[in-house]
């Protein structure tokens, strides 16, 4: 819990098994964080334990205790994430041992920030011993981030050094920049279980955002959502917990079956799940094989508190790396994980299972490759530098079709608000332009947009080259023709931009070209009022649409338009799928339905044929449709006049 402006941060500990870890928190905290009988019997930490220790300013920080046993190291990654400081407890009667190294590898790669070492046990050596481990540690670390971490010599069994530890680590915060702040909800699940009467209980550390009662969250990968009874944080009831805190759930609606450790919460639509992810790796020897690693290796995925399998593939067809060496590389899971840009990961060997490395994640949902584009490149430069403007830029002008904020904040695995952001900015200078349709706004480069429109002038003056007489195809035609790949709403979009930009032309729902359509339409136009004059001539039993066009002189593929032509104009009326009526001839057929119907009152299908001077294959539709328009009322084999 945090202190006036100060940040929530989350202290962990890490280090080789048996060199005082939970000691050292018990005596910071009081607070035993080995809560299974089995840890108290067995001696270790088996689980994650919770704490929450008091700064010297004031300010409190939620704790998270490792294992420290190599059949643990899983428990002590998922305990790692979401680190802003950690303590590294070093034996002084022992120093640095295999499970130091594994542990500090992990730090690393997963960017822990901030680091103590905390040199335990020192009631045990003299003041020699000490300064001489203290050196080691020195040379230990010295290729590391934390070459300068200040090493405390401390004893949790006689007080010593305590006050100094706490102080080291208020000075450890000082340097770390809280990032997760702004962003939406997440949590990591590391417990799952029930309490009776509240029903289910999950916990884990918040990444970001914050979360209340009342909020509903969704449940990764499954994709169950629950609502928020209740929340926790270090033990105690609050009305909202923020990032960096040690977070307990009562979640409603889902039962420990539908939810369990691994999984992540997160405020709905805000978190995708992904079977791959680009990623900024380092390999890292740390079993000093001297071995290189192999792309397409198979190995062990971690993040988050989830574990799974994959492979890594090298960018640019590297084949082989050496320890330390640090490059862009796809990661192809068996499993899905919720990810996004800037989470942390670590990968561990095939057999024997044991850290190997791993990065920070660039983009969350590419596409299969391996080969980068020159703007693919750019992209992960920037995403690496942590510079959003430019991610987005070089991310938009990769889009062969114009996007959605969404869409490509999902595929980056960026916050949506600052993606929308930095799109916004992106337009204001001129790098990128918008677009609309029914109400969706796009975005895409100028370059896409002259691409794509320059493509549907193509399409449609070949059309109208095949059909002379044709006015144009539908947008569903078209958009099939020209980009059948592009989402509907887009490419309605870049036909009004067509339009606009006089390559298009839009009238009757067909799409043709301005240059080929005035010939077209005249043509139409001619047929139409040929077969009008046909309609009009026999008024009460037109040939069917299939003769009509031999009786008018024209072609059926030109009859049919000019029929739609009429119908769509009022001019003609389809009273059956084969039958069309001028509209002089339904006002001709209804003042004789009328006349006769104002004399006889009422009278029968066969009767009024007779009144209108048709056939009853064209008196039933014709019937049917005043019945429809109110003019004539049925009832059993008679019809009167409407009102």
């Amino acid at each position: 819990m945090s202190k006036g402006n100060a940040p929530d941060l989350i202290l962990g500990t890490a280090g080789h098994i048996d060199h005082g870890k939970s000691s050292l928190i018990l005596a910071l905290t009081g607070t035993d964080p080995d809560r299974l009988a089995e840890e108290k019997q067995r001696g270790i930490t088996i689980e994650l334990g919770f704490a929450q220790i008091g700064l010297p300013d004031g300010r409190h920080m939620g704790v998270v205790d490792v294992p420290g046993h190599e059949r643990f190291v899983k428990q002590m990654i998922a305990g790692a994430t979401g680190m802003d400081v950690a303590l590294l407890a070093i034996a002084a009667d022992d120093g640095v041992m295999p499970q130091t190294v594994e542990h500090l590898a992990v730090l690393q790669t997963l960017g822990v920030p901030a680091l103590v070492v905390a040199l335990t046990k020192a009631d045990l050596v003299d003041e020699d011993w000490i300064e001489f481990m203290a050196d080691e540690i020195r040379s230990f670390l010295s290729g590391t981030p934390y070459r300068d971490a200040a090493i405390v010599p401390c004893s949790s069994k006689t007080g010593a050094g305590l006050d100094d530890v706490r102080s080291a680590i208020q000075a450890a915060c000082s340097a770390v920049r809280p990032s997760r702040q702004h962003r939406a909800m997440r949590e990591p699940v590391d417990r799952v279980f029930t309490i009776k009467g509240a029903g289910t209980v999950i916990t884990g550390t918040l990444w970001s955002g914050t979360v209340k009662p009342g909020d509903t969250v969704e449940v990764l990968p499954g994709g169950k959502t629950s609502r928020v009874r209740s929340v926790q944080e270090h033990d105690r009831p609050v009305d909202r917990a923020h990032a960096g805190n040690r977070v307990a759930l009562n979640l409603a609606d889902l039962s420990t079956d539908e939810i369990r450790p691994g999984d992540f919460l997160a405020a709905p639509g805000t978190l995708g799940t992904t079977d791959r992810f680009d990623a900024q790796f380092t390999y890292l020897d740390t079993a000093k094989t001297g071995k290189p690693l192999a792309s397409g290796t198979k190995l062990h995925v971690a993040h988050g508190t989830r574990e799974v399998t994959g492979r890594v593939l090298f960018d640019d067809g590297v084949k082989l790396v050496k320890s330390g060496t640090n490059l862009y590389a796809q990661i192809r899971l068996d499993e899905t994980l919720a990810i996004a840009s800037g989470d942390r990961f670590i990968v561990r060997s095939w057999s024997p299972v044991q850290v190997i490395g791993g990065g920070r994640v660039l983009v969350a949902r590419p596409r299969r490759r391996t080969a980068l584009e020159d703007g693919e490149r750019r992209m992960l430069d920037a995403l690496r530098d942590e510079d959003a403007q430019s991610a987005v830029e070089e991310a938009a002008a990769l889009e062969p079709y114009p996007f959605r904020a969404d869409d490509l904040a999902w595929t980056l695995g960026l916050p949506a608000e600052t993606v929308d952001d930095c799109l916004n900015r992106a337009v204001e200078a001129r790098k990128l332009i918008t677009l609309s349709a029914d109400g969706k706004v796009f975005h895409a480069t100028k370059r896409i947009v002259q691409k794509h429109v320059a493509a549907i002038e193509r399409t449609l003056l070949d059309f109208h080259a095949g059909h002379p007489q044709s006015t144009g195809i539908t947008a569903k035609e078209l958009h099939q023709l020209c980009a059948p790949r592009c989402d509907a709403d887009a490419f309605g979009a870049l036909i009004d931009e067509a339009e606009r930009a006089g390559k298009a032309s839009i009238a009757g729902g067909q799409i043709g070209h301005p240059s080929a359509r005035g010939a077209a339409q005249a043509a139409v136009d001619d047929a139409a009022a040929k077969i009008l004059a046909v309609l009009d001539r026999e008024t009460a039993a037109p040939p069917l649409a299939d003769g009509i066009a031999a009786e008018a002189g024209v072609s059926p593929a030109l009859a049919r338009r000019a029929l739609n032509a009429l119908e769509r104009d009022g001019r003609a009326v389809r009273i059956a799928p084969d039958i069309y009526l001028s509209t002089a001839g339904i006002d001709a057929c209804k003042g004789k339905i009328a006349a006769y119907l104002n004399e006889h009152g009422s009278a029968t299908v066969a009767e009024l044929k007779d009144a209108i001077g048709t056939t009853r294959r064209y008196a039933v539709p014709l019937l049917e449709y005043f019945d429809g328009q109110g003019i004539t009322v049925r009832d059993g084999n008679n019809r009167s006049l409407g009102r």
